[in-house]
């Protein structure tokens, strides 16, 4: 048996960037996009957009509006119970190997209040609420309320978005195509096609995931997916010859797909301004690859905000926030430590570009670089 190479901090920093389409510009379509990436965190509406605009070349906030209405993309309950924009055919196809992490992550919530719950009784009165129009959250806790008087109606909700598919209804007036309460419509009616159940549906996730966050540990597609127990899933996958296996420089084990792409280290990294939630914070237990362990605490905050971030050489050197006054937009920066003034005449002129694709009737832009 060959001893398996071992990959520096920076091979994985570089092999993440590929897979996450932040070292060149990408000229694939959002929703080839989507799927390159396994799936964009959706939290807020407008992060998916920027995130996009930062990975592809040419792209137009109007694109993926009219991917979502036209059911090519869905904004969905997914990965760690968190709302994601999904490909509807990723959606369909993998929908049930998410599952069982939002049933635990269900549990983990709302822990002695789910005891109590009747989730096939609950099931049913969801789909006939959902089933007449699309709805919000409010109503079905409302409608819950009414149905089962004296219930811990919150609780029930909870428990339906965790386990009933639903996709969010974007409408035509809003901004970043979701209004702040959206309406839930059923997901196989919103797409017109039957979820696929599998068999062995996690390795076809976990093979997903090393094609976008690789190479990884099982304790990295974990956390990413809210899923526990992968650690069989790559051990089959090894077994049948469909992954290569590395270390890292603490000689873990790092399982990747064979033709991954994994960069030279001296492979050029412009500066990228990546929004809050991006999954390429999120999607590893360990993050050192792209933003080091003193900084996580300025990134993910206490009441579980993911603020957003800029990279310089690949790695996250600090935060940004857009402001709008009247006709002028503002983009701060805040570096975690002092910037070359080469980086920091390059994140102005990509913080320019920046600013014209989020605040497009501004009539002055601005970059402040706070301390």
């Amino acid at each position: 048996m060959s001893t398996p190479t071992i990959l520096t901090l920076r091979q994985l920093n570089r092999a993440t960037l590929a897979r996450q389409l932040l070292l060149v510009r990408a000229t694939i379509s959002p929703v080839a996009a989507i799927e390159q990436l396994a799936g964009m965190q959706a939290q807020q509406a407008r992060p998916p957009f920027v995130g996009l605009w930062t990975r592809l070349a040419n792209f137009q906030r109007a694109d993926l509006s009219a991917l979502l209405h036209a059911h090519k993309v869905v904004r969905v309950t997914a990965m760690r119970g968190t709302l994601h924009l999904m490909s509807a055919r990723d959606y369909l196809n993998l929908r049930s190997a998410i599952q069982p992490g939002l049933t635990r992550g269900m549990h983990a919530i709302l822990r002695e209040r789910a005891v109590a719950l009747d989730l096939e009784t609950l099931h049913r009165a969801a789909v006939a609420f959902f089933g007449t129009v699309p709805a919000p959250f409010d109503a079905l806790r409302q409608h819950f309320k009414q149905l089962f008087p004296g219930s811990d109606e919150r609780a029930m909700a909870y428990a339906i978005r965790m386990h009933l598919p639903l996709v969010q209804v974007p409408t035509d007036d809003a901004v970043w195509a979701f209004p702040a309460t959206a309406d839930f419509a059923m997901a196989e009616a919103w797409l017109g096609k039957k979820i696929k159940l599998d068999e062995a549906p996690a390795h076809a996730l976990v093979r997903r995931y090393l094609a976008a966050f690789g190479p990884a540990t099982p304790a990295d597609a974990q956390a990413w997916s809210g899923l526990q127990g992968l650690r069989e899933v790559f051990e089959d996958l090894r077994t049948d010859n469909e992954v290569v296996v590395f270390k890292d420089e603490r000689k873990r084990e790092l399982f990747d797909l064979p033709s991954a792409p994994r960069p030279d280290v001296d492979t050029p990294a412009p500066v990228r301004f990546v929004p809050d939630f991006d999954n390429l914070v999120l999607a590893h237990a360990d993050r050192t690859r792209v933003i080091d362990d003193a900084h996580r605490p300025l990134v993910v905050t206490k009441n579980l905000l993911v603020r957003a971030t800029f990279l310089v050489d690949g790695f996250v050197a600090g935060l940004w926030k857009t402001e709008r006054k009247k006709k002028t937009a503002s983009l701060i920066l805040e570096p975690f430590t002092p910037l070359a003034k080469k980086t920091l005449s390059a994140l102005e002129q990509e913080g320019d570009a920046l600013l014209r694709f989020a605040e497009p009737d501004a009539d002055t832009r601005e970059i402040k670089i706070n301390p």
